[in-house]
Parts: structure tokens; sequence; C-alpha cells
């Protein structure tokens, strides 16, 4: 990065994949082969010097022998005699004497980076005859392109060159001009810029002229024949991740705010793109955070919700960069409308306020397009699971800047457990509004109805000396599976993106939520411990819980120079309440339930046992948080990031007539650092503190300060192949205060004694191994305990986290002959066991779990089928303790179609 200038330019990117083939090959002998190759030097028989006069252009005469300079300016040219040495796109120095060839790596690796053109400035300007495409650099001349055509879209590489925006890395302008419907100008692998300019009828016709530190394309809208009038405008976006790899995204934009690379971030993050979850066939998130290392499913609050433990601490779920807290996600999260998720790993206070110091998982929902595109697809398989969805989106106005998605879902589905029957139903439209070039406001709402039974799964009914478990039967459900739950949810979101210079962006986000649970009739599950190990006490509830949240984001990002480091500062402010509006909880004692004879389970009429009260009231969590990071590139592969975050809680509740009110304020500082010592690896570290309010009060009646987790962790990003296939390499160690143990002096209260520690390393893989051949994998090691308590052991597990954890899942997709579109997945899945409480005084078996898949995709049709366990593994997904034990799925097939129009 040319930090005297302020041009952002990365060091010997333009010689990533020449660098892996020479380090490779070990050969200077390549490397200089290389060099003289990629500076496109021809030298003739005898000597000859290149000269030029920076400030004037005109041509230097060399005593003898004769010097030959080209492309001094558009009218001079000079021609001799004798032979010559030809330099050809060379950046302009200041030195009349051209470099001399490279005699090492280190020369040879200067000399390209010194070759490479950065463009720093893209114009779109309109003329009497269509417009002008203007490109500008920090310094030298870029080379004149060929240009191709793809559909209705003229296609145009610059060799040698980079895009570097202020802004980003990509340029796109809709409807510029009449006859054009899009400009898009983006960087592509080993340092290549490309031009894509699309009519709206016809292939637009351009003329190229390059002009000293600019190149100016001249484009005319192109003519329709006859033919070309009866067809819709076909719109071609050809983009650098066009030639990458479907199953890795280098950033997360929502989770990270400022749109840095994956790759510059001091911290681990994988992100499971949208193809991931098609191969898969994966309807529920636990079957996609699988694939990310350390995530493990924790517990489904009857069977309805997804709870995960990340690093060894519960991972709070959030939806575009909102929290997902209890008042706004009381069911399992619907994924027709989900693009990927992202995994953010460690303490992330920083950015999201109070969140567990493991970090969060983030889905991220699809957003409109501005080329037309119709989806319609049907699953189905194995316990009577069906499930149609459709995906439309496309422009609304002629020149684009009003675009929609919908989005809509029905599914209903049996279940392997004995009467669990499950409906719901889906939409999502969304409307974007390109105002202008600088402002994009888009307004996203869903609606999600729910229907199914609590099931609070299995339960123990006995151990053996040696710690083994005996389940009842994990088809069995413990009640009444006939009574369900009705969960009805409104989300509305909007967002506003502004520009007010290149130097300058706002992004304001707002949220709000509505959501209903309640029962036509009354729930059924376990209350207490069974005396015989076969008849189990059972009670039944029913009542009604009403949630509502706003919440409120801005972040202001700003970029500039101070010297010659470069800042990228974001400041942000947040603000959001929660309320659980209306909350009332009814039970009543129901009786024995037989688990080897569940159809002799009648519950106690209501004249024999009346519902009492259990429970009524109203709560409400209000937020504020300011935050200011300052993400630092002291060198061209040098970053610094600092950063922290105040924020003040409150909450109030009144359950039952006692009202209680908590306040919290917490500072969350972090550092980070990242290194790369060459183009393709990452080296990073980081300090980062997080808080958790806790509620509650001690002895002396005073509010419970918020648990606090400080991480430290350290790690390398590479590119194995650039731009195809990712790693990251981790290792961390979180510890969690402040958390609440029993009061010893004062039997009944609590005190905050309490301590967690959390340490291991993760290696995470994703991305393309060869064309067609796709991979995802990840391992994690966790060492997760209890350091401080009064009640629990120091040295017990912490409960539901394995010691290792394995995921492997990579697809074939044969690319050529007549066989091309076919597809084969596999996928392994492993946990080792679990401790079933903090207690440890059970635990449950490890399990692998073998997936598989078949699929065929021509033209716009895709058929799959997947094979989910496919050696029908009994075992435990998720546990919260001895009465309420998750049981994995057996075999499950799924099969789906899907057709594009």
């Amino acid at each position: 990065m040319n930090l005297q200038n302020g041009v952002g330019q990365r060091p010997f990117a333009g010689a990533r994949c020449l660098g892996l083939m020479v380090a490779l090959a070990g050969s200077w002998a390549g490397a200089l082969a290389l060099s003289a190759e990629a500076q496109e030097i021809e030298v003739s028989e005898s000597p000859g010097i290149l000269a030029e006069d920076v400030s004037s252009g005109a041509a230097i005469a060399a005593d003898s022998p004769t010097a030959l300079t080209e492309t001094v300016s558009e009218s001079e040219s000079a021609a001799v005699d004798s032979p010559v040495i030809l330099v050809e796109d060379i950046r302009r120095t200041e030195s009349a004497n051209a470099n001399p060839p490279a005699t090492t790596v280190e020369e040879w690796q200067a000399q390209i980076a010194q070759s490479q053109v950065t463009i720093t400035n893209v114009r779109v300007e309109e003329t009497e005859a269509g417009l002008q495409v203007v490109l500008e650099t920090a310094g030298g001349d870029l080379t004149a392109p060929a240009t191709q055509t793809v559909g209705e879209a003229l296609i145009a590489e610059i060799p040698n060159a980079v895009l570097d925006l202020p802004d980003g890395e990509a340029f796109e302008q809709f409807g510029p001009a009449a006859g054009i419907a899009l400009v898009s100008v983006t960087n592509l692998p080993n340092d290549r810029v490309q031009i894509s300019i699309t009519g709206t009828e016809a292939v637009p016709q351009a003329q190229i002229s390059t002009e000293a530190g600019s190149l100016v394309l001249s484009v005319v809208p192109g003519v329709a024949t006859a033919t070309d009038a009866d067809d819709d405008a076909i719109q071609v976006v050809v983009t650098g991740e066009e030639a990458g790899s479907d199953y890795f995204v280098p950033n997360a934009p929502s989770t990270l705010r400022t749109g840095v690379d994956i790759r510059d971030t001091p911290s681990s993050i994988q992100v499971i793109p949208r193809q991931v979850i098609e191969d898969q066939n994966a309807t529920n998130v636990r079957d996609i955070v699988r694939n990310a290392s350390g995530v493990t499913f924790e517990s489904s609050f009857g069977g309805r919700n997804e709870n995960f433990i990340l690093r060894g601490f519960t991972a709070e779920q959030f939806r575009n960069g909102f929290r997902d807290s209890r008042f706004s996600a009381r069911t399992e999260a619907e994924l027709a409308n989900i693009e990927r998720i992202e995994v953010i790993k460690g303490p992330v206070s920083i950015l999201f306020g109070r969140a567990e110091p493991s970090g969060i998982i983030n889905l991220v929902t699809k957003q409109p397009l501005r080329e037309p595109f119709y989806e319609v697809a049907f699953t189905m398989g194995s316990f009577d699971f069906t499930r149609p969805t459709l995906d439309f989106t496309g422009p609304l106005t002629a020149d684009g800047s009003l675009a929609y998605r919908f989005n809509a879902a029905y599914e209903s589905a049996g279940s392997f457990r004995d009467g669990v029957e499950s409906e719901r139903f889906f939409i999502a439209p969304i409307l974007s509004w390109q105002i202008s070039d600088d402002t994009e406001l888009t307004l996203e709402y869903s609606y999600l109805n729910d229907i199914r039974p609590i099931d609070d799964g299995a339960v123990i009914l006995s151990e053996d000396e040696d710690g083994d478990l005996t389940f009842s039967p994990f088809n069995t459900v413990i009640g009444d599976p006939s009574i369900r739950a009705d969960f009805e949810e409104h989300r509305t979101e909007l967002y506003l993106d502004h520009r007010f210079n290149n130097n300058l962006s706002l992004r304001s986000l707002l949220r709000y939520t509505h959501s209903l649970e309640g029962s036509p009739g009354s729930l059924s599950n376990v209350s207490g411990p069974s005396e015989d190990g076969r008849n189990f006490p059972i009670e039944e509830s029913q009542g009604v819980q009403e949630y509502e949240t706003f919440a409120i984001q801005n972040d202001l990002i700003g970029t500039f120079n101070t010297g010659s480091v470069e800042h990228t500062v974001l400041f942000g402010l947040e603000y959001a309440t929660e309320s659980l509006v209306r909350f009332r909880q009814e039970r009543r004692d129901a009786g024995l339930f037989d688990i080897f004879n569940p159809g002799a389970y009648v519950p106690l009429p209501l004249a024999v046992e009346p519902f009492e009260l259990l429970l009524t009231g109203e709560e409400q969590n209000d937020s504020l948080g300011i935050y200011l990071q300052n993400q630092m590139a002291l060198f061209d592969n040098l970053q610094f990031v600092i950063g922290g975050r105040l924020d003040t809680v409150n909450q109030e509740s009144s359950f039952n007539g006692r009202t209680s009110e908590t306040e919290a304020d917490a500072f969350s500082p972090r550092i980070g650092i990242v290194y790369r010592p060459v183009e393709p690896v990452s080296l990073y570290a980081s300090y980062s503190r997080s808080f958790t309010p806790n509620g509650g009060r001690n002895v002396d009646n005073e509010p419970f300060e918020p648990e606090r987790g400080t991480a430290f962790e350290v790690g390398v990003k590479t590119e194995i192949i650039p731009d195809r296939l990712f790693s990251t390499l981790a290792f961390y160690e979180t510890t969690l205060t402040n958390v609440t143990t029993a009061d010893l002096d004062n039997p009944g209260f609590r005190v905050q004694t309490g301590e967690q520690r959390s340490r291991g390393v993760e290696v995470d893989i994703q991305g393309e191994i060869l064309p067609g051949w796709n991979i995802f994998a990840g391992y994690a090691y966790t060492d997760a305990e209890v350091t401080e308590d009064n009640n629990i052991p120091v040295g017990n597990r912490l409960r539901g986290v394995p010691e290792h954890n394995f995921n492997l899942w990579t697809k074939y997709t044969i690319q050529e002959g007549d066989f091309a579109g076919l597809g084969f997945g596999a996928g392994v899945f492993y946990e080792s066991e679990r401790a079933g409480d903090r207690n440890n005084s059970f635990f449950v078996d490890g399990y692998t779990r073998v997936d598989a898949a078949i699929s065929y995709e021509r033209d716009n049709f895709r058929f799959g089928l997947n094979f989910q366990n496919l050696f029908d593994t009994e075992f435990i997904e998720g546990t919260t303790g001895r009465q309420r034990i998750v049981p994995g799925a057996p075999f499950t097939v799924l099969g789906s179609i899907s057709v594009e129009f």
C-alpha cells in the first residue's frame, strides 16, 4: 500500500499464483524465468537502453547504441535501425533508466509490485451519444484491453491492474444512460480488473482510449435486431466471485460492519454460504452450523427452539446483526429467506453489546436482485415431510432502481417421535429502492406461523456401575403430543445506506418484532423423577406469552489518512428495548405416564385437578450502547485494530406482584493485530472482553454485576488456493468471571465468586480443491471446565461441551461430458462424550453421523437426494438434564426438485 499518497496497493498481489508456484518448485531459476515473463521483457541480441522523460514525455536517445522509447505520447514515436530492448507496460518512474532484470526473488516481487497499476476512481458520465466510463489511476498507464460479449454485456479485462476504491472493492451503477442497464468494475484474480457494460436491448459498442493516468471507454448503446426485440433484456454481471468458490465467502459485512475482508480481521470467522445449505438440503439451523468447528447443539426448548454452544459457552443468535433473544426467537428459525450463516467466534460485545464470550451465530437474509430470478422448489422425505418453497426477485422499474424479493414456504411434517406433527407457514417480501448512486433504502418484512407440540425428549431410566445409561424409547413422547402450541411472529426491518462521499458513509438499521405464543389446550411434560423407573409424574400447563422488541443501530464509517497510516473508523450508536408484554402460565398435576405403555395415558379431567396460577407478569429490558473502533493500516501488510464499547442496561420485571429492577454498565475493549508476511497468509492476535447482565441480588440487596468474559486468541489464516480454498487455525483461551454461586455464609443467597474457563484449538477449511470438488471441514479441541465455584467441584466439565468435535462435508460435481452436472456428496460429523449437567452426574456418549447426497443439475433444473444419518446411528443430540434428553433423528431421506425460470 502506497501510504505516502493514501493509495491502497497490496504488495505482491500480482504475484500470488506465481509466487506459490515458485515456492513449490523451490527453484531460483524458475523465479527468474517467471520474473521475465511477468515484466513482459523482450531482449534482443544487442544491448540497448530505454529512457523516458516523465515531465515532457519526450524520448531521450542514449549515446550508443540507440535507445527507443515507446508510447511517449499519442503523437510521438521513435524509430531506429539498430536492435533495442523493448519494454512494455512498465509503470513510469522518475529514473531515466529502466529497471534491470531481477536476479533474486525479492527483486522480482518488488518489480511485479511496481508494475501494477492501481485504479483509484471510476466515473460514469453521460454524453450525447451514450456515456463515458473513466478509470483514473494513482500513477502509471493502463493497458487498452480487448473486449468480448457475454449475453447483452460488453466485457473488457485490464491486465496487471488492481481496483482500490475508498468505499469498496467493486463499482456498480444501474441505468446510467438510455439503453445501458448496468456498468460494473470489479477485481478478478491474478491482478486483473474487469469492466462489464450491459445493454437493455443489445450489446453496447465502445471505443477505448488511454490517456496519462486514465483509461476512457466511449460507450454507445447497441441497436436491437428484430430477433433481439422479441426477447427480454438480459443483464450479465461478471464479478470476481464468479471465478472463486461457491463454498468460500471472503467477507461478512453484516457481522463485521465495516466490510473488511475476513483475512484482515483478528478473529476466527466462518461463513456458511447458501450453496452449502442447498447441497445438504438443510431445513434447520442445527444442520447448518454443524459445519463450523466448535459449534454444538445444546437444547431445543421442548422441541421448538434451537440453542447452541460455541467454544464452551452459549452462542446467541442474531439476524442481520440484530439479536434474536428470548423475546424475539421462540421457535426454529426459517431458512427460506436465508442467504448465509456467519459464525464469529470469541467475545463480540464491542459490536453487539451484551453477549456470551463464545461468539454469535448471525443469519443473513436474501436481498433483492436487479436481474429477474424465479425459483420454485419442493422437498419431501421421511416421516411425511413435505415442503414447497418459492423465491422470486427482480427489478420493478426499467432502470432497476426499485427491486423486490419474495420468499415463501410451507412445511408439514411428522416425526420419528410418535404422534409429533408440525406445521408452519412463512412469507418474506422485501423492497429495495436505489434512491441515488449514494443512497439505498430497504424494507424487509416476514411473517411466521409455527404449530407443534412441546416435546422435552427422552428421560434417563437407569445407570449402571460403569456409567452406561438406559433411556426411555426414543420414539415415545411423554405426554399428549396431540396438543400443540401456536407461535406467530411478525418482523419488520428498515435499512438505510447512504454515502456522503468516497470517505464517509452511514448505515442505519431499525427493527420491530411482535410475537404471540399460546396453546388451545394443555401441554404436558415430566414434572419429576420416577419411583419405579417406568411411571413418571406428568404436569399439564397452559398459558399465553406475548413479546415485542424494538431496536435501532447507526453505524458511521469513515476512511482517512494521517501521514502514512490509513484509518477505517467505525462509530456506532445502538438502542434496544425488549418487552415481555404479557405472560401467564397455569399448571396442574396430570397423573402418571407409563413410558412402556403410552397408549394407556389419559389426562386427568379438569373437575378432578383444576389448574392453578403458576406465574403471571411482565418484563422490559432497555439497553444503550456506544462504540468506536479504528482499524489502521500501519504498513502495506500490517493492520492494527483498537476499539471499545460502553453499554448500559436496565431491566424491570413484575411477576406475581413482586417487582424488581436491575441496572448494569460495562465497558468492553478490543485490541487486535493482523500481519501478512506474504500475500496468502495472515497472522493475527487479539484481546477482547464481553459482558452479560446478571439478574438477581445478593444478601445485601445489591444487584449482581454483569458476567465478564475475557479472551485471548492467536491464529493463522491462509489462502491455500487464492480466492478458492481458505483455512483458519486458531488458539484461544476464554475466562468467564462474576459467575453466581451459592453463598456459603448465607444459605439461600448467591455470590459472584464463580469462574469458568474454556481453551482450545480450532481448524477450519472451506472452498474448492479442484474444479467441481468443494469441501467444508473443521476440527475443534475444547477444554471447558469450572475453575472456581462454591457448589460445583473445580475441574468439572461444562455441560454439553464435547472435548473433540469434527466435521467434514465434501461434494464433487462432474464438469464435462454426458454426465456434466451430476454430483456426489458425503459428510461425517463427530462429537465426543459430553457432560449432562455441571455437576457431571452423568455423561452422554459421543457419536458419529454420516450423511450422503446425490444431485443432478442441468440448465434451470436441479434434483437432489440427501441421506442423513446413513447408518441409522442412535445418538443423543443435546441435553439439559436427566429428564430432558434430545435424541438424534434416525436414518432420513429427503428428495428435492427445483426449477428456475
